[in-house]
C-alpha cells in the first residue's frame, strides 16, 4: 500500500541508521522497500511462516541489488522480540505488518488474530521513541474480520500512548490502514 510508504519515507527521512522489521514479509515488497531506505548502513528484519514467502523475498531482494543488510527469519512475527538481538530492542524505527494471507499463496494460511496481537505488542516495545508501526488490515479472508477487529480494540487501548493515524476503519469489505507512532 504506497500510503504506508509515503508515511515511511516521511518518518524515516534523516535518520542515518535505521532499524526496520517487516512482520510479514509476503513477497518482499515491503522487506526491498525498507531495504533501500535503510541502504548500507541500517538493518532490516521480515519474518514469515512460510518458506515460499521468505524465497520470494530473498528473489526480489536479489534482483533489486538489496539484502546486503537484511536477514529473513522462517518463524512467526509473534516471534521477533525474541529472534532480533540486543541492539534491536528500543532501537527500531519502523516495523511493518500486512494482515491476511500471501498472495498467489495458500489462502488458508493467514495471520491469527492472537500472534499478531502479540507481535504487536512486542513490535511497540521494541520501537525506538519516534519509532512506528505500520498496519495494513485485509479483512476479507476467513478470521480476517475476526483479527480486524481485534486490532481495532488494540488501537483504541493504543490512544493514550501513541499517535494513531488512520485510513479507513475495520470493516469487512475494505482493507483500511493505520500509522502508529511512539
Amino acid at each position: 500500500m504506497s500510503r504506508a510508504h509515503d508515511f515511511a519515507r516521511e518518518r524515516l527521512s534523516g535518520i542515518p541508521r535505521i532499524f526496520a522489521v517487516d512482520a510479514t514479509a509476503g513477497n518482499g515488497h515491503d522487506t526491498a522497500f525498507l531495504a533501500e531506505l535503510a541502504g548500507t548502513e541500517g538493518k532490516v528484519a521480515a519474518f514469515d511462516v512460510q518458506p515460499e514467502a521468505i524465497e520470494a523475498t530473498r528473489t526480489r531482494l536479489a534482483k533489486n541489488g538489496l539484502g546486503r543488510n537484511v536477514e529473513l527469519f522462517l518463524c512467526g512475527h509473534e516471534k521477533m522480540a525474541e529472534t532480533l538481538g540486543v541492539e534491536w530492542h528500543g532501537n527500531v524505527n519502523a516495523v511493518f505488518f500486512n494482515l491476511g494471507y500471501l498472495p498467489k499463496g495458500d489462502h488458508a494460511i493467514t495471520t491469527l488474530p492472537a500472534t499478531t496481537l502479540r507481535a504487536l505488542d512486542a513490535a511497540w516495545e521494541m520501537l525506538a521513541a519516534g519509532g512506528f508501526i505500520s498496519l495494513t488490515v485485509y479483512t476479507q479472508h476467513p478470521g480476517g474480520f475476526e483479527e480486524s477487529a481485534r486490532v481495532a480494540v488494540w488501537l483504541e487501548k493504543m490512544r493514550s500512548r501513541a499517535e494513531i493515524l488512520t485510513c479507513g476503519v475495520h470493516n469487512p469489505i475494505e482493507p483500511w490502514w493505520a500509522g502508529i507512532v511512539k
